[in-house]
């Protein structure tokens, strides 16, 4: 055996534990993730087409399977984006997501909310970032609110993921109501934002519209701009599809003020993420959450010092 196929097998082995498979990489180890509510059961999968338009790029936009599915292409032409065909006040936003292979560093997928086209100097967001890495097959995901405008201060966090995204489609999922907004990966929490008197100014508070979008984010996702976008490896193909949207529907006609809540599209409730399993994480949820941060979590603003010589209050609550 050479020493370059030792290398290749020191790089990569499994362990048996009494708790996890343990998968050692070069990246480092990477646990089989606890079992957790799968709250996506609880709501159906919409056609893509049924609930999102073109936002940018119509050319860079394929729907497929008579529209239950989207790819959404980055070129050296343009990205893309879809947005949905309606704004919303709390809810349960939900997507499998399958990311481009190959060298991608500079890529950016998002799944966010938003309502800057209303609310262009005190807008809100909640966003999932997935960006592009400079090693092959590796993305990392960053989360990141904004609540009236408070965009002086970034509140993102930084995972590995515990998977390869390119091999098959995963859900990323934002729960978002008066209580807290949570964070999902394959349902697993990775981030839980609770309302209360010290993150009120940041909670997000008004309608917002969904997006998911692929573009070029050279000069600040890789190390700031080290390894920008290489689009010898273009075209760059997200695949979308699985959407579960049920919130707080907003009228089309007063669509940037609260107004008054319709009824949920396909639930009874007006507000299907106002009952009481959604008002607060479960035991399992916790322990999943927990995992996901103590073992994958590698950046958080909140032990930033260095940005911030003032730690964000919400940070201590």
């Amino acid at each position: 055996m050479t020493f370059l196929q030792q290398s290749s097998l020191l790089s990569c082995f499994i362990i048996f534990s009494s708790s996890s498979l343990l998968l050692v990489s070069s990246r480092g180890p990477v646990y089989k993730p606890p079992s957790v509510e799968r709250l996506t059961d609880r709501f159906h999968p919409t056609p893509v087409s049924a609930k999102m338009s073109t936002f940018y790029g119509s050319s860079n936009i394929r729907m497929k399977n008579n529209g239950s599915y989207a790819d959404i292409i980055l070129d050296k032409n343009s990205g893309s984006g879809l947005v949905s065909k309606d704004r919303y006040h709390h809810g349960f936003f939900s997507a499998a997501v399958k990311l481009p292979m190959g060298v991608t560093s500079g890529v950016v997928l998002a799944f966010y909310m938003s309502n800057s086209d209303v609310f262009p100097h005190n807008h809100d967001e909640i966003d999932f970032e997935l960006l592009g890495h400079e090693k092959r097959k590796e993305w990392v995901l960053q989360t990141n609110i904004y609540g009236n405008g408070s965009v002086k201060t970034g509140r993102e966090e930084k995972f590995y993921l515990w998977f390869d995204p390119t091999q098959d489609f995963h859900q990323y999922t934002i729960l978002w109501n008066k209580h807290h907004i949570v964070f999902l990966v394959d349902n697993i929490p990775v981030r839980e934002v609770i309302h209360n008197q010290v993150s009120f100014f940041v909670y997000p508070s008004k309608p917002m519209s969904l997006y998911t979008t692929i573009w070029d984010a050279s000069e600040w996702a890789t190390h700031g701009g080290k390894y920008p976008v290489n689009y010898n490896y273009a075209p760059f193909v997200a695949s979308l599809g699985e959407f579960e949207i049920e919130g707080c529907l907003m009228p089309k006609t007063n669509s940037s003020t609260m107004g008054s809540c319709l009824m949920s599209s396909t639930l009874s409730s007006s507000d299907p993420v106002e009952g009481g399993d959604f008002i607060k994480l479960t035991r399992q949820q916790t322990v999943g959450m927990n995992w996901a941060r103590t073992k994958h979590m590698f950046y958080s603003y909140c032990k930033d010092t260095s940005r911030y010589k003032v730690i964000p209050p919400e940070c201590n609550a």
